[in-house]
């Protein structure tokens, strides 16, 4: 099983849920992982369970707030500051059911898991390139195909509804086209681009969500080891070494919403270059 020793996997939000046990499951083959979130405190309870249950102790720290770009730059500042090669980027933290703004200016669920990833992922590339090959995965969802498009100016504003999955949705629509685009624009670099649905899971995602629906919901869904299956399938597997750009569902290549054009994909690319200037 070490069958990954000698490669660098950089996993945002793995302390807990999905993320974690996509660590857990990096670790076990050999791989050395880099979580990047908030909490120092339960990232390191979380290292700690990792290496026990691995024997793994190539684990290490960074901490990442993505809805403050100012904590994305810092964070991607000390990954490239190390020196060392970065294999994999896996895009893993999200939120959803939170209302509000986030710190540098966006609806906040398309400003954690879109505008933050975007911008992480936009100052690791070029080592990851260089590193290579590569590749580079998002954690969207099968919430993209409820979005109907991207209102340009509503994710510049709070969020309006109840429980703001609509707006958790668009974020994962955007999380589909970055990949895409960035998948386009990458060809020929020997780095691969991949977007997932990881199930429907019980995991620190819905936090926001108020208990009782979230204990009801819970019910219905995976576990969080589960989940990461498909996150270590595009991270990993060579049967999609040569893809790129494509969505995953369940271990299999899926089609994306017909919102999911290469038309949006681009065109969210160009404001997204214009936002992570000006914030």
């Amino acid at each position: 099983m070490s069958d990954l020793q000698g490669r660098t996997f950089v996993v945002t939000g793995a302390n807990t849920g999905i993320g974690k046990e996509t660590a857990r499951g990096l670790a076990g083959r050999g791989a050395r992982v880099v979580i990047a979130g908030r909490s120092e405190d339960r990232t390191r309870a979380a290292m700690k369970e990792i290496a026990d249950s691995t024997g793994n102790t190539d684990l290490d720290y960074v901490p990442l707030d993505l809805g403050d770009l100012a904590s994305v730059r810092a964070a991607a500042a000390t990954l490239l500051a190390s020196g060392e090669p970065l294999h994999v980027l896996i895009n893993n933290a999200g939120l959803a059911g939170a209302r509000g703004m986030s710190a540098s200016g966006f609806e906040l669920a398309f400003g954690t898991n879109h505008v933050g990833t975007f911008l992480l992922t936009e100052l690791l590339r070029d080592r990851i390139v260089a590193s290579g090959p590569g590749r580079i995965v998002n954690v969207a969802s099968t919430g993209h195909f409820r979005a109907k498009g991207i209102d340009w100016d509503a994710i510049r504003q709070p969020s309006v509804t109840r429980t703001a999955f609509d707006e958790y949705c668009v974020s994962k629509l955007a999380n589909v086209l970055h990949a895409q685009e960035l998948g386009r624009r990458l060809e020929g670099t020997g780095v691969t681009t991949y977007s997932l649905h990881p199930g429907t899971i019980a995991s620190d995602v819905w936090r926001e969500v108020p208990i009782g629906l979230r204990q009801v919901m819970k019910l219905m869904m995976k576990s969080p080891a589960q989940g990461a299956r498909t996150s270590l399938y595009c991270a990993t597997s060579p049967d999609v070494a040569t893809h790129t750009g494509r969505y995953y569902d369940n271990r299999r290549e899926k089609t994306p919403s017909k919102v999911a054009t290469p038309e949006l994909a681009a065109e969210l690319w160009t404001r997204s270059e214009e936002w992570v200037k000006e914030s």
